[in-house]
């Protein structure tokens, strides 16, 4: 999207689509309440840990089953979203998801099987309500034609931060796990769908005709689109982007610790700037978009996030280290989001691809953490760092694959969004 496709943004403005903001708004749900759930359980490890008297090993063998349920998920998303719709998806994997919670709430007293059986129906849910909710997030950047998938993962974001704080707040009013999960599975499994009724229904979703030979408008298996070219590329992008963010989340707090002998609070802080800079760019995304189009923000991103981590790696100094924190934020940022709406561009075709892109670009966040432990027990964490450094040179090269498809309706829209990119 370019800066002349303000006009057509005012012009909504003035005239509002209420069924294209209900539908928004219904989707800012659906990520705040993925994110909500997962930290809910997130923020009770400890106490489930201590309980089952579990070594660390152990207890990474146990969170493996939300691996495990995701990456079986993913690649079947596509094919999930297509027979269900968006809507029904989300509805379903909620109430899914919230199962998963129940069962580990009840179970984890019992051992280890319940809690294994619960996080894997987690994670089976949340791989596919990933998806589908990409898939509406998109239709309802076209229908109300402003680039908003950022902000819907700042509702992610947010959404982890107040599942965090609940938490926090449950452990110290010392609420049983038992109790604030259940409750948690409750509000989820009931507040998501009913929310997610007011997404697009599909026949609102009309697929545009696309001018550049891409097979647009013909019905297809969605696993086919595992062959096409600029699909696996978006896919190998987000991987990029995915692993600089996921290296973020998982190890600047222990690399500055580590490297720069800072203490346990001065990590956590520098991890809060890293949280805090990458929710703000998510927020302002959508008006870069507009202005400078998707290609141009994307290697900049890159550029920025690169930047960012050189600073904390080579800065020679902690409070270097904790300005290239906030650049390696901003940078890392919009790669996955904007990857997802990249994927998308064709309605018709989007839950196939989306599924494609999200099961490429999460085998990073599952391979990031052991690859940098490795990686740190030889050369130390703060240096083995500098592997997302030379994925995100990739990235940059990648980005081009994200340019919008040309179609009938917006051919001259993103002529000028290539051109700037």
């Amino acid at each position: 999207m370019s800066t002349s496709s303000a006009p057509q943004l005012s012009s909504l403005r003035q005239h509002p689509d209420p069924a294209g903001l209900r539908a928004r708004n219904a989707v800012f749900v659906a990520f705040f309440g993925s994110g909500f759930g997962f930290a809910s359980w997130a923020s009770r490890i400890p106490q489930v840990r201590d309980i089952l008297g579990v070594s660390p090993a152990e207890l990474g063998i146990i969170l493996l089953a939300i691996a495990i349920g995701s990456m079986i998920a993913l690649p079947l998303a596509g094919l999930v979203v297509t027979r269900l719709g968006a809507s029904r998806t989300v509805a379903v994997t909620a109430v899914t998801l919230g199962i998963g919670l129940a069962v580990v709430a009840l179970g984890y007293s019992a051992g280890v099987l319940p809690i294994v059986v619960g996080l894997f129906l987690l994670g089976f849910a949340n791989g596919t309500w990933d998806v589908a909710m990409n898939v509406q997030g998109a239709a309802v950047e076209k229908r109300l034609n402003v680039p908003l998938m950022p902000r819907f993962h700042a509702g992610f974001s947010v959404g982890t931060v107040a599942g965090a704080l609940l938490g926090a707040g449950m452990v110290a009013l010392d609420v049983s796990v038992r109790v604030h999960l259940l409750v948690v599975a409750v509000l989820v499994a009931v507040v998501v769908p009913v929310a997610v009724r007011n997404f697009l229904p599909a026949k609102v979703i009309d697929p545009p005709a696309v001018v550049d030979g891409a097979g647009v408008g013909t019905k297809r298996h969605p696993l086919a689109a595992w062959k096409e070219k600029r699909t696996l590329l978006i896919g190998l992008f987000v991987l990029c982007m995915a692993f600089t963010e996921g290296t973020g989340n998982d190890w600047l707090g222990v690399a500055v610790i580590d490297g720069y002998h800072a203490s346990p609070a001065v990590g956590t802080l520098t991890f809060a700037l890293f949280l805090t800079a990458m929710t703000l760019a998510r927020w302002v995304g959508p008006s870069l978009l507009e202005r400078y189009g998707r290609v141009a923000v994307l290697r900049t991103s890159a550029v920025t996030a690169f930047v960012g981590l050189m600073l904390v790696v080579f800065g020679q100094g902690l409070a270097v280290a904790m300005i290239g924190s906030v650049f390696w934020g901003l940078g890392a940022a919009l790669g996955f989001p904007v990857g997802m709406s990249a994927a998308a561009d064709d309605e018709e075709h989007a839950a196939g691809r989306v599924s494609v892109v999200s099961s490429i670009g999460y085998t990073a966040f599952l391979a990031g953490p052991p690859l940098i432990g490795l990686l740190g027990d030889h050369i130390g964490v703060l240096k083995a760092l500098t592997v997302a450094a030379g994925l995100l040179a990739i990235a940059i090269l990648l980005a081009g694959a994200c340019r919008p498809l040309v179609t009938a309706n917006a051919a001259e829209t993103t002529k000028e969004d290539a051109a700037g990119g």
